[in-house]
């Protein structure tokens, strides 16, 4: 083997490693948006958590990406550690597959239709049929099928390769001593445990055994303890990704290690005293890419049959290694390693909105009763709601800028711009929530009472402010256009409400009945009504732009307002409905007593 045998090798890996990559990403994308529903959904108990971590796996090529997003789900407690327990022993045979799709390339036969289902055979129709896809794809759909295509021949052909390169090796004494070194199973276990800790992932580790397996050089018998320590080496990425975690995500991850740590174990010695008493014949001869793949996958479910009925032992093991902190921890809603797997970091960013969006309204609500029935209490409610809105608001606009940064659809990228535009309306209705508080403790101080008309007019207007929050927090959270298209119509008779009340106010103190603290305090009040009314309108129109593929908001809102009957009838509508009238002579709006 000579210097360009090993650059050849060296270049064959690079492609094998980044096809398998590319594909893995493209993978997940295209099914990525079901991935998180399936997780959440599927692992209620030990049978479908293992089914899922299985299939999870199988379509993403990788059981390290699984568990690092099984990691970030339980951080984030989205997953229970029960539950995240089962998934990681899917994982784990689920992984298995690329090995089996592998092992094609060893198929050797004269028979036509035999030669077709070698991978050297159809892989150039899917690299064709993939860059046409890709570069020519109208969606985002379409090039990340093409993507895969691509990734899988690129992977493909890493493997021809190196295997091409590595196949004089069988002439080399020195690779076959290797081999034979690798046959002492503690060996065995310590090499595969290394090589896939440094490229973190047992799926390419188990591709570059079976490619030096062409040798003839790798007998079973130093390929099954390599395979066994491949599992322990994949830990090592659930294991860096558990680091800053909460205790129980550090749990997860660890169950990842003691289920392999465990297994491989019991396995490896069962494997020695086998190969000690009854001496196989078959540990003695070469490997094959297909023999790789079942002693892969033989020694996956293995373990996993080993382990399946001590779920709740493997538990109660890491509870041990994993002791409850001293401090209580706070929990991170928004879990970095999440980011890994876009689509569903995006649903997350999606469901902390929508928290954070039913709190905002929550608050300006109980703001609006504070002006009615003052309490400590609810102060401290429409406060404490305001501050975790602000928090949501830092969060989540820090990860999805983080977000945008990765490779992510079309349409992901659309729904990050929407969000990190929508979390600033719904933090200042929350502002202005608390701005009511202090309005409310304002007359509390001073106390200044309103008269029967003001309260009228308040309860007008509050009703009015009710039904537009409610209306823009349904367009947000089901996508609705028919609500959010009655938003701007109601928005325009509010600032018509806020103009009346104004008018009405200057008057009664012209009149002499309204003192100037009043006035203060009415017109503070009157601003941060109107303005919660443009903050939903806001949130609105960025629905409609949505749905119109548009992000330019007051375009649209102008179109609709000029050009929409459906808009004028709202309107009218609207406005019968909330309608002010003098109601006494005097027409007092508050008092000092």
């Amino acid at each position: 083997m000579n210097i360009f045998d090993v650059l050849t090798l060296v270049g064959g890996l690079s492609l094998f490693l980044f096809g398998m990559s590319i594909m893995g990403q493209a993978l997940e994308r295209r099914a990525g948006g079901k991935l998180r529903s399936l997780l959440g959904k599927f692992t209620t108990n030990r049978g479908a958590g293992l089914l899922t971590g299985l299939g999870v796996t199988a379509v993403i090529q990788s059981s390290s990406a699984t568990t690092v997003m099984v990691v970030g789900f339980v951080n984030s407690g989205l997953m229970t550690l029960k539950q995240a327990i089962n998934v990681i022993m899917g994982a784990n045979v689920g992984t298995t597959v690329t090995a089996w799709i592998l092992s094609l390339a060893g198929i050797d036969s004269g028979n036509l239709f035999v030669k077709l289902l070698k991978p050297t055979s159809f892989t150039p129709v899917l690299a064709l049929i993939g860059i046409s896809l890709y570069m020519f794809g109208k969606n985002d759909k379409k090039k990340d099928t093409g993507m895969i295509l691509l990734g899988f021949a690129t992977l493909m052909f890493g493997m021809d390769t190196m295997s091409g390169a590595v196949s004089g090796l069988r002439d080399v004494p020195g690779f076959q001593n290797l081999f034979l070194a690798f046959q002492n199973p503690v060996l065995g276990v310590l090499a595969g445990t290394v090589l896939t800790a440094v490229i973190q992932s047992s799926s390419a580790s188990v591709g570059i055994l079976q490619a030096l397996a062409v040798t003839g050089q790798v007998s079973y018998g130093a390929a099954v303890p390599i395979i066994m320590g491949q599992n322990i080496g994949t830990c090592v990425t659930a294991m860096i990704s558990s680091v800053g975690a909460n205790k129980n995500a550090k749990r997860a991850a660890m169950v990842h290690l003691m289920f392999n740590v465990i297994g491989t174990t019991v396995w490896l010695v069962f494997f020695y005293f086998l190969k000690v008493i009854f001496s196989p014949a078959f540990l003695d001869q070469p490997a094959s890419l297909f023999g790789i793949a079942v002693a892969h996958s033989v020694f996956n479910i293995l373990c996993t049959i080993l382990m399946l009925p001590l779920s709740g032992f493997l538990e109660m093991l890491v509870n041990k290694l994993v002791p409850d902190a001293k401090q209580p921890e706070v929990q991170s809603e928004l879990d970095e390693r999440l980011l890994a797997a876009s689509p569903i970091a995006l649903e997350r960013c999606h469901e902390v909105a929508v928290d954070m969006a039913r709190m905002a309204v929550s608050a300006l609500k109980e703001g609006m009763s504070a002006l009615k029935h003052y309490s400590p209490e609810l102060a401290a409610s429409v406060r404490d709601k305001e501050e975790k809105t602000d928090h949501y608001e830092d969060i989540l606009g820090t990860y999805l800028v983080k977000l945008s940064t990765k490779q992510i659809s079309e349409a992901g990228s659309a729904e990050v711009t929407k969000l990190l535009k929508l979390i600033g309306d719904f933090e200042r209705i929350s502002d202005h929530a608390a701005n009511l508080v202090n309005t409310a403790e304002e007359m509390q101080e001073k106390k200044l009472l309103f008269t029967d008309s003001a309260a009228y007019e308040l309860d007008v207007l509050f009703s009015a402010v009710g039904e537009i929050m409610d209306l823009s927090l349904t367009a947000f959270l089901a996508d609705d256009l028919k609500s959010a298209y009655m938003v701007e119509p109601l928005e325009q008779v509010i600032d018509q409400l806020k103009e009346q009340m104004r008018t009405r106010h200057i008057l009664r103190m012209q009149q002499g009945v309204c003192t100037i603290d009043a006035g203060f305090v009415w017109s503070d009040l009157l601003t941060d009504l109107e303005r919660t009314s443009d903050h939903c309108s806001n949130i609105a129109g960025c629905v409609i732009d949505m749905a119109q593929n548009s992000m330019n908001l007051h375009e649209s809102l102008r179109n609709f307002r000029n050009d929409s009957e459906d808009f004028q009838r709202k309107y009218e509508e609207y406005a019968n409905k909330y309608t002010v009238t003098v109601r006494d002579s005097a027409g007092l709006s508050a008092e000092t007593k």
